[in-house]
């Protein structure tokens, strides 16, 4: 008994002992450059799984470390990790105070885009780009799609208002709209499955809010094995997940344009290891560009709960979209000079920087429906995505190396496109009269105003000749498209087993979208102005060939509805290597295989009512409706294999080179129907169901807490098929491109700069129109960049942003040119106590003309030429109040 007694007083002894050799650490933790506080920095004590994270008061406290000497490592995104040693005393409480340093271009982050086994960007063999919503909010950014302009290798035109951007990455073009090899992400599942589905492009359901974490972008690399139809990269929109308390309220108003948002986001951590974030904004307004009614008007909210357990975690999280956005379209314009070297400029009365066809006094369009009935849409529906949302993620260790992921979201998507569009024709009235009245054309025709207090009054020759002090009428079309679904759902799973020095991973993909619409356009005329106004036309012998200013019930003859089904599998493997502590290796594979069915309408001439006035006009006798009985199947497989190789070589803890060869494809969609790629039998022409992009890059990684810089050359060749139905014109191309990009910053004491360029040639090899091969793609500039000066001073920051692009050529047949230009965005903020900020953004500064694509092929040098050309908007300038805490 004795001994029982003594054995358990040893024990008890010993516990005593051992509890006694542990000691508490506190501190805090500050911006090295600001001093202040980095809320949510976490402290680990390295080689255990001991740590916290810093309140909202910038201190931390870590009780029971083990006395002695301990490494202690902090991180934080957007910070370079700091390990720091110190000697923990048993019982009592050591101090540690840190200073962390601004990570310049995100090297020390870990990277979770693109990569199933994350690392830093140091350590990995891809071109990634991190941005956080500080550096968003200095770009002054318009919309979703001018953010991506930040990214070095990514062109993005941007002028299509809130969606609708064309977006490429390093000289791999676009010949018709979307981003049809770059795929954007929420959370790391796509938004859609196919960029550039026509009045569907994924931008249009992305938005930038206070939710946002940051984004993170990736050019080429391994983005064509882990993420399908994105050979040529991956924008991905990382959301805030509660983690640490806080949140944000903030009022925006613009100051020479009429619109109003509010934005809130706010997550912590609930207890038993769970937290949360919810957030969202509202708007309503005119908009950047006058068109006199609430062009932009809606909002989205977003939430997600997490459950974190000891070895992984759950997350669920919601999505609801409802956001009416004005779609901005080419405009008419002057261009004198020779193709080669023009002179642009705004026709008077009429600003293309600033004004839009849309206007108050055209809101309703008479239209017909997919029944052949007559209907009412609203020119203010603009792009209004619906979308409803909901996912869920979880990441588990399952022991002995062993880790299982899946990612899931299913999002009910619908809307509608409604924009007008130029058609081509713009001219006297003379000019109109004859395109419009053809046969019936004689002298004496009439022209008059279709609506507002003029309807129905004649303008006389003159009043013609002198009108809004142009004389020009045009004629333009309405996009009035119902998006019936844009349905899809995405499943990602993944099982990785991890070896002393080798990763592998297997998973499997599997999705689905559903691309169902109704194309429903009509042809007008209208005069030219900053608020067009609908005209009519008569001929000589007073008959109308016009109706309420409609030209033709089906512009260009169409009328068009499809219900498509696109069914994604891809299973996938990758193995990673670590040679030593600086080479590894990764090397993937992925073979994407699915099915497309479904069916497509054409269109058929038939006699409609529109207007219910019980007579038939020469407009209403032309009406193009589809044709319900003759429905045209499509049924058919695909499939094609991507595959990466990538080596990192890491010099040390600031250098690394790495060299990456790829190949990935991108499956065609929706742009395959209607044209001769589609047989009768509704299979794909032999090759034609996808497209490969073969990519061969390597680059130099430097950071430095003064300087850091990614210098990365590279090579890619391109296959595509597709079709641009306003231009009635289909591809089968292939091109080539190389060149460099180069993202740098620099900060020195109170003075930051961040900049990114990349130069590129590109060249078409083949195509059906052989007259094309040798020449440049359209609209691929030779140097794109942007270079962001700040400066802080005491409670103000001011910064500036310059983004700019070299010449284009405006079509493949290389004759027109749209120039080179610059433009200037300006910020300032004030922090006028803790957490609240005043700050203001002027958007193109000096009101720059930048166009970023033409529609008219044809050019006739030393003379006036009418164009349709869509540019950058003016000058619009916003006031913003926020408060975060």
């Amino acid at each position: 008994m004795k001994r029982t007694i003594l054995f358990f007083a040893l024990i008890l002894v010993c516990s005593f002992s051992l509890f006694a050799q542990k000691g508490t650490l506190k501190g805090t933790v500050v911006d090295k450059k600001t001093k202040e506080s980095l809320v949510g920095a976490t402290i680990v004590i390295k080689g255990t799984t001991i740590g916290t994270v810093v309140n909202l008061d910038g201190k931390f406290e870590l009780p029971n470390v083990a006395a002695g000497k301990q490494t202690v490592v902090t991180s934080l995104v957007g910070y370079s990790p700091v390990e720091s040693s110190v000697v923990i005393v048993a019982n009592q409480v050591t101090n540690l105070d840190l200073a962390m340093q601004e990570d310049l271009i995100g090297l020390h982050e870990v990277v979770v885009t693109g990569v199933v086994n994350p690392k830093s960007a140091l350590e990995s063999s891809v071109a990634i780009t991190s941005l956080k919503p500080k550096s968003l909010e200095m770009l002054g950014a318009i919309n979703t799609a001018e953010v991506f302009k930040s990214i070095p290798g990514v062109h993005s035109e941007s002028t299509g208002g809130e969606g609708n951007a064309n977006i490429s990455v390093r000289g791999i073009p676009i010949s018709t709209g979307g981003s049809k090899f770059l795929q954007l992400h929420e959370d790391g599942l796509p938004v859609m499955q196919f960029g550039d589905i026509t009045f569907g492009n994924a931008d249009m359901f992305l938005r930038t809010d206070q939710t946002l974490a940051r984004i993170e972008a990736i050019r080429g690399g391994s983005a064509s094995t882990f993420a399908s139809n994105s050979p040529a990269g991956i924008i991905n929109f990382i959301s805030k997940n509660g983690a640490t308390a806080g949140g944000t309220i903030g009022m925006t108003a613009g100051l020479d344009y009429n619109e109003f948002r509010t934005d809130f986001d706010f997550g912590a951590p609930i207890g038993n290891g769970f937290s949360f974030n919810i957030g969202g904004f509202y708007r309503q307004g005119e908009g950047p560009r006058t068109c006199g009614f609430n062009g932009n008007m809606g909002g989205q909210i977003k939430a997600n709960i997490t459950k974190q357990y000891e070895n992984g975690y759950v997350r669920v999280y919601l999505k609801h979209l409802d956001d009416k956005a004005i779609s901005y379209m080419p405009m008419s314009l002057t261009a004198t000079g020779t193709g080669t070297n023009p002179s642009y400029k705004s026709i008077a009365g009429s600003d293309v920087r600033n004004t839009t066809y849309q206007n108050s006094e055209f809101f309703n369009m008479l239209g017909i429906d997919a029944n052949g009935n007559p209907r009412t849409t609203n020119i203010s529906d603009g792009m209004h995505p619906v979308s409803n949302a909901i996912g869920t993620e979880f990441s588990f260790d399952i022991g002995e190396g062993w880790r299982i992921v899946n990612k899931n979201r299913l999002a009910l998507t619908s809307g509608s496109f409604r924009t007008l569009f130029p058609t081509g024709t713009i001219g006297s009235a003379d000019v109109i009269a004859k395109d419009i009245l053809g046969s019936a054309y004689a002298p004496g025709y009439k022209f008059s105003y279709a609506n507002g207090v003029n309807a129905g009054k004649t303008l006389s020759a003159a009043q013609l000749s002198g009108l809004n002090g142009n004389g020009l009428l045009q004629e333009v079309a309405s996009f009035d498209v119902d998006i019936n679904s844009l349905n899809n759902f995405t499943n990602d799973f993944n099982l990785s087993k991890k070896f002393d020095k080798v990763n592998l991973t297997f998973g499997y993909y599997n999705a689905y979208q559903q691309i169902a619409m109704y194309w429903d356009w009509q042809g007008y005329i209208t005069d030219v102005s900053s608020s067009p106004k609908l005209v009519n036309v008569a001929s000589a012998d007073g008959s109308y060939y016009t109706e309420n200013g409609v030209t033709s019930y089906g512009q260009w003859g169409l009328g068009r509805k499809y219900d498509m089904m696109y069914k994604i599998n891809a299973p996938y493997a990758n193995i990673g290597i670590n040679v030593n502590d600086k080479i590894n290796i990764d090397a993937s594979i992925r073979y994407d295989f699915g099915k497309a069915d479904g069916y497509y309408l054409k269109n058929k001439t038939a006699a409609i009512d529109v207007n219910s006035d019980g007579v038939i006009s020469p407009v209403e006798a032309k009406s193009q409706v589809v044709d319900n009985t003759h429905p045209y199947a499509v049924n058919y497989n695909y499939g094609y294999l991507s595959y990466s190789l990538g080596a990192n070589y890491k010099i040390d803890n600031n250098k690394a080179l790495y060299g990456r060869v790829s190949r990935g494809g991108r499956a065609n969609a929706d742009r395959l129907l209607y044209s001769s790629f589609i047989t009768s039998e509704g299979k794909t022409m032999s090759g034609l169901e996808a497209d490969m992009v073969t990519q061969v890059e390597g680059g130099f990684k430097y950071n430095s807490p003064k300087f850091a810089l990614m210098f990365t050359p590279f090579y890619s060749n391109i296959n595509e098929q597709n079709a641009d139905v306003t231009e009635n014109k289909i591809y089968l191309m292939k091109f080539e491109s190389y060149g460099a990009e180069l993202e740098a910053s620099t900060h020195l004491s109170n003075f930051t700069a961040t900049a990114g360029a990349v130069f590129t040639k590109a060249k078409i090899l083949e195509s059906l129109d052989a007259t094309e091969v040798g020449k440049t793609p359209r609209r691929v500039p030779l140097v794109m960049y942007n270079f962001n000066p700040s400066y802080s001073f005491g409670k103000v920051d001011l910064g500036l942003s310059f983004i700019g692009t070299t010449n284009v050529f405006s079509q493949n047949d290389n004759k027109i040119v749209l120039p080179g230009y610059v433009y200037v965005n300006a910020f300032a903020s004030y922090n006028i106590t803790k957490g609240l900020v005043l700050s203001a953004n002027v958007n193109n500064l000096f009101n720059t003309m930048g166009l970023t694509e033409a529609e008219s092929t044809t050019f006739v040098n030393n003379s006036t030429n009418y164009m349709r050309a869509r540019s950058i908007t003016g000058r619009t300038s916003k006031l913003s109040l926020t408060y975060s805490f």
